[in-house]
């Protein structure tokens, strides 16, 4: 089955799901507000628009989605307040590939808009949102119809799974054991999919319009480094032990590889400026605890297990491709031994999640890179 099909988050709001499971993403979000603040000011300065169409790449579902919109919208409300402008309309686009649950995202906006309705300041004009399920590799939009766009822990997942993995034995993604021919294949990969990425946007933001880019990457220039790979062994290595125990087939074992790509920032920077659409205004790079709970307060006896935290937040993510490929009877046993070997990793060193947060304006003139 196509990887557009099957890649997305647990929906609902189960224990598992996305819903009840991203706070990290929702962290590495608002660590963002500096970046996507100054972003969205330049753009309403320069341009002034009656209507300021956003879209939200990789929404996902829950709590984060309609944060993210929200934090938007308040920034242009507080700009306008400054100013004394009335506030412009807002359009905003929230994607996603077709499994996604689109349905939890709808059921929500009714408490988005009251929410909306409430803050102090400006008057916020009319909210106008749309779900629009399809992959970002491909045209989404109009030409020349958005005016910022932002995705976070999104453009990390490929378009499909590299080509030539057969050679990458008892790993799941790119490993320590991992031949050359496989971390190139990954990065190959990347190259095309980002810079498709970049094209189809160019030709659906306008000119002088921004993006906004946050995606899991790593600082170090090898692609197998721990930093982006450790958290993948982890879950490798529960699986191998359920193949050693006769409870997974080998063939499966060796036949599923996980279709993402951590970059570095030299890697994005390249493609961006190889593309020629798109100048950078801003390229940094974040660190945030694997463990979204390890500073939060009053929490559940289950979410101080840290083993526990990282295992069901692992799960939220990539149980939909674990049981497309293997099957749903393995799930719970895979995720159980996942949260004992995270936990005795975790004892012995600390592994942050790195974040690379590019913001880009579309250049007003098109550079010919060739």
């Amino acid at each position: 089955m196509a990887i557009d099909q099957v890649l997305h988050m647990n929906g609902g709001m189960g224990d598992a799901s996305y819903a009840r499971n991203s706070l990290l993403q929702r962290k590495v979000i608002s660590m963002t507000k500096p970046i996507y603040e100054k972003a969205i000011t330049n753009l309403y300065c320069n341009i002034l628009p009656a209507t300021l169409a956003i879209a939200d790449l990789g929404c996902s579902s829950g709590p984060n989605t309609l944060f993210a919109v929200s934090k938007f919208i308040k920034v242009v409300q507080n700009l306008c307040k400054r100013l004394g402008h009335r506030g412009p309309e807002y359009q905003v686009f929230l994607n996603d590939l077709p499994g996604n649950d689109f349905n939890n995202i709808f059921k929500s906006l009714s408490g988005f808009q009251e929410e909306l309705n409430k803050q102090p300041g400006a008057r916020i004009g009319p909210c106008f949102l749309t779900g629009v399920p399809g992959s970002f590799y491909g045209r989404l939009f109009p030409s020349n119809s958005l005016h910022f766009v932002h995705s976070s822990y999104s453009l990390m997942w490929l378009s499909q799974v590299p080509e030539g993995l057969e050679g990458n034995k008892w790993n799941i993604y790119m490993g320590s054991t991992s031949p050359p021919s496989v971390i190139k294949a990954y990065h190959d990969q990347f190259q095309k999919d980002f810079s498709l990425f970049l094209k189809c946007r160019s030709e659906e933001v306008i000119a002088g319009g921004s993006m906004v880019l946050t995606i899991e990457g790593r600082k170090n220039e090898d692609p197998c480094s721990k930093e982006c790979c450790y958290i993948w062994e982890l879950l490798a290595m529960a699986l191998k032990e359920m193949v050693s125990e006769g409870l997974i087939e080998e063939e499966k074992l060796d036949s599923f590889n996980v279709p993402l790509y951590t970059p570095s920032p030299l890697e994005v920077k390249t493609q961006v400026e190889k593309e020629g659409s798109f100048q950078i205004d801003s390229l940094e790079v974040s660190k945030v605890n694997w463990n979204p709970y390890a500073d939060e307060l009053n929490l559940k006896d289950e979410f101080k297990d840290i083993g526990y935290s990282i295992a069901i937040s692992m799960r939220a993510v990539t149980e939909p491709l674990l049981v497309n490929h293997f099957g749903e009877a393995i799930i719970d046993e895979v995720f159980s031994r996942y949260k004992t070997i995270v936990a005795d990793h975790m004892a012995k060193e600390k592994s942050p999640v790195v974040n690379v947060v590019v913001s880009l304006t579309k250049r007003r003139t098109v550079v010919d890179m060739d």
